[in-house]
């Protein structure tokens, strides 16, 4: 399978391309940046993310795309000009792929360190490590996206969660198919109905079995696990 991974962003877009087979391993296929110069208006920089993510898209078809959800910081001029390319990206990306998934920057973190605060620089070196490359890869925005494809690898067995459009995140409308998430949740629910769920989920003993499996916590689309109760000692 091969999975594409996209780090956006409006000056430099990071992309990595990686091969998982049937054993699970994983290889590093090819990486790298698309690059828009700065003295150009908005809608030019944007038709530039878009033809070199189209480039990429047409030389490599890849299987699943995963993408790095945005989050604003206290610059949000920048921000604003972040979700442009990454509405690109993401646009781009649904013509060419059907199957798009999303993480956060810790449940990336989570998934490549076990760690969801891990810095920069532990990210790059697991990378390195876990594709077998010689160095660290560069520039740090394609061994952002490598890291990105990984994490969506490690989490494929759960991939639907992730899913662009998977409407969990809104109550009611849960339109991932039959999964491994569910199942959990018919679980926790057979085995606590006294309490109120917490995050969209049924239980703690479903948030730990998700947690186990996918070594990621705080999921996208069904709840954060720092929402529930802290269980009561006995």
């Amino acid at each position: 399978m091969i999975i594409l991974g996209i780090d956006p962003g409006i000056a430099t877009l990071g992309y990595g391309v990686i091969e998982k087979d049937e054993r699970g391993n994983f290889r590093a296929v090819d990486y790298g940046v698309i690059l828009t110069p700065k003295d150009e208006g908005l809608p030019v920089r944007l038709a530039m993310l878009e033809e070199g993510v189209k480039k990429v898209l047409d030389k490599y078809h890849p299987d699943e795309i995963a993408m790095e959800e945005l989050f604003f910081s206290k610059n949000i001029t920048t921000g604003i000009a972040v979700a442009h390319a990454r509405g690109v990206a993401m646009l781009t990306c649904v013509k060419a792929c059907g199957k798009l998934y999303e993480y956060t920057p810790m449940q990336i973190k989570q998934a490549l360190t076990g760690y969801g605060k891990a810095d920069k620089k532990q990210i790059q070196s697991v990378v390195a490590s876990m594709l077998r490359l010689q160095s660290i890869p560069k520039p740090d925005d394609a061994a952002d996206a490598l890291g990105i494809a990984l994490c969506h690898g490690f989490s494929s067995r759960f991939g639907e969660l992730f899913a662009v459009g998977n409407m969990t995140r809104a109550k009611g409308q849960n339109a991932a198919p039959a999964s491994a998430y569910q199942e959990l949740m018919a679980a926790g629910s057979k085995q606590g109905k006294r309490g109120k769920s917490g995050g969209g989920f049924s239980s703690a003993t479903s948030v730990n079995a998700l947690q186990n499996a996918t070594g990621i916590s705080g999921v996208t689309g069904v709840g954060r696990a720092s929402s529930l109760p802290t269980p009561k000692k006995k």
